[in-house]
């Protein structure tokens, strides 16, 4: 499992509706005038289409709650390395066991050392259904996380395009280009931290 795939998967916003084209007045003015007029028009918010965009991996990077998950990820994959190392070290320890003693002629019977060859794959067997077991836990906790994750930028948006009244949010990664000037992402930032902050500090 890649970090990015884990970082890059918290991140979920929604897209409220297509995007609308920009209505152009069919009035023209004379001379070079009329045309810089309309060319300094064009570069003040209010004449920019009524879209925005999101730099998604930045929210990933500064919004807390999305810090939180991406933390409890990577503390997740540590959990399971440790876990997998563990079980390898054991059964690998057992196994130079019962190789030293064939070695020494430490076995008196075959029975003897049919049993702990028996038990050295039951080891593996219960190792390899405990990592299975683990992995999908720790999968389940953190599909949880992202879920609340997803649900606390949907919600957001929903509330913050309420009174912004935007045609669209859309991701950065939506398109090729985007004019500058429709970045909302600090903006979001900054408000979703304000929200998250307001709530821990209610409990």
């Amino acid at each position: 499992m890649k970090k990015s795939s884990i970082i890059a998967g918290s991140i979920l916003m929604v897209a409220l509706s297509g995007m609308v084209s920009c209505s152009q007045s069919t009035e023209t003015t004379n001379g070079a005038a009329g045309t810089a007029s309309a060319a300094e028009g064009a570069k003040t918010t209010a004449n920019l289409p009524n879209i925005r965009y999101i730099d998604s991996d930045s929210v990933s990077a500064h919004y807390e709650l999305a810090k939180e998950v991406q933390d409890a990820a990577l503390k997740a994959m540590t959990r399971i390395e440790n876990a997998r190392q563990s079980k390898a070290n054991e059964i690998q320890k057992f196994a130079s066991q019962i190789e030293e003693k064939a070695r020494t002629n430490g076995y008196l019977t075959q029975e003897s050392y049919n049993g702990d060859m028996a038990r050295l794959q039951k080891m593996q067997q219960e190792a390899e259904n405990y990592m299975i077991n683990l992995q999908r836990n720790i999968e389940t906790e953190l599909a949880q996380q992202q879920q609340v994750l997803s649900d606390s930028l949907e919600s957001f948006i929903k509330v913050y395009n309420a009174e912004k009244g935007y045609d669209a949010i859309l991701f950065r990664a939506a398109g090729i280009y985007f004019n500058p000037a429709l970045d909302i992402t600090e903006e979001v930032t900054k408000e979703l931290n304000a929200r998250y902050v307001k709530k821990e500090e209610s409990k």
